[in-house]
């Protein structure tokens, strides 16, 4: 789909990664530029999870992928940097703001180079923020847009969420923004600027509640297992014998039905007072389930028309018939970890399966292709590796 578009990926931790894998899974030929020690991303695993010696963080980002190991400090390396942004479609970074400005990579000075670049840039905090200069890590996003403090419940402390989804959504935004930058481009010819922040990503998540809040609606942390800030009951977790059921939007009087009308829920059955005395529903309902074993719930309520689900563990989730259905796993052969599993491209096209091309790169794997491609003789290129350009 995307064949032909030659993408140059200054990108590093999980944002900019996770972006370009979406497009190089859609055909385009990404390089990432790596520096002579490699990035971050090689030097460390969440939950120490390293297969034979090699991070998973950095396998689970960088399919398709190729990489140039490439010395930014040195000259040399500076000037190989600039004529591949020449021959590209798209450069991509997201370093802090002010560190492809000192390299002269921003994108004033490549448009220069090649008018019609698309130049994509994402950020904890934006180009010209006051903020700009600070670290824009998941967790401190989550704190700083009011994610985590809207999350869990109000005699407790802040909850941030099980994963790093400030990053993903954000890596998802700036795809998104790149590609309509192409479509603009094979439209007009215009080579534009695509900038994607972490405050609006983390923003974007919130879109309900923080709409709600500025538009005076009430949002405001539940006292009990209520899993949202501004849904009315039975909206949340319940217990059960054998561990925990999620309820959504359902009506209380059609739960009521379910469980044989008991006396404890029959002053919640009027939906107007579904919002307003949520936590007291909540209360009520919650002791009813406790004795139930999940499946045997779940089939009672939703032969009531209950929208439920089971609240699954990793280990649950891998066995659950739906996950299993929609195979997301992948199994790759790597050349160091061996047999690695990661997830797929999330979305299917029927035109054909955006799958795994090529396994995730060692550092530097692609130089001299890389190079090679963009015109330097192998006389170059043993040059550039002597003076320590590349590596």
């Amino acid at each position: 789909m995307l064949e032909g578009v030659r993408i140059i990926a200054f990108t590093q931790f999980l944002l900019g990664p996770a972006a370009v894998q979406y497009l190089a899974d859609m055909g385009a030929d990404v390089v990432k530029i790596e520096p002579p020690a490699g990035p971050y991303e090689r030097r460390w695993a969440g939950a120490d999870a390293y297969v034979n010696g090699v991070s998973s963080f950095f396998m689970l980002a960088h399919r398709n992928v190729r990489s140039i190991s490439l010395d930014l400090k040195r000259p040399e390396g500076l000037e190989v940097a600039r004529e591949l942004c020449r021959g590209a479609d798209v450069v991509v970074s997201n370093f802090r703001p002010r560190v492809m400005e000192k390299l002269g990579l921003d994108h004033p000075e490549l448009s220069r180079l090649k008018p019609d670049l698309v130049y994509a840039c994402a950020s904890g905090y934006g180009s010209d923020s006051p903020y700009r200069d600070l670290p824009g890590q998941d967790l401190l996003l989550q704190a700083t847009t009011g994610l985590a403090a809207a999350t869990g419940r109000s005699d407790g402390p802040p909850v941030a969420a099980g994963a790093a989804i400030v990053d993903q959504h954000g890596a998802s935004l700036l795809a998104m923004g790149i590609l309509a930058a192409l479509h603009h481009r094979r439209a007009t010819g215009e080579g534009q600027r695509v900038e994607v922040t972490m405050v609006q990503a983390a923003l974007d998540l919130q879109l309900e509640p923080y709409t709600y809040h500025l538009n005076g609606g009430t949002v405001e942390r539940p006292t009990t297992d209520l899993a949202s800030s501004f849904h009315q009951a039975p909206y949340g977790f319940y217990e059960v014998e054998d561990g925990y059921v999620a309820l959504s939007v359902s009506p209380m009087r059609a739960i009521s039905q379910a469980l044989g009308d008991p006396q404890e829920l029959a002053d919640y059955l009027d939906p107007e007072v579904a919002l307003p005395q949520r936590n007291e529903i909540h209360s009520a309902l919650a002791p009813l389930l406790r004795s139930f074993r999940r499946a045997e719930l779940l089939d009672l309520l939703r032969a009531h028309g209950v929208w439920c689900a089971p609240v699954n563990d990793y280990d649950e989730v891998d066995r659950d018939p739906l996950v299993t259905h929609l195979n997301p796993v992948e199994e790759i052969d790597h050349p160091e970890a061996g047999t690695v599993r990661l997830l797929k491209h999330p979305i299917r096209y029927s035109s054909g399966a955006a799958g795994t091309r090529q396994v995730p790169p060692g550092h530097g794997e692609h130089t001299d292709e890389v190079l090679g491609q963009a015109g330097y003789s192998r006389e170059q290129i043993d040059e550039l590796r002597k003076v320590g350009a590349v590596t």
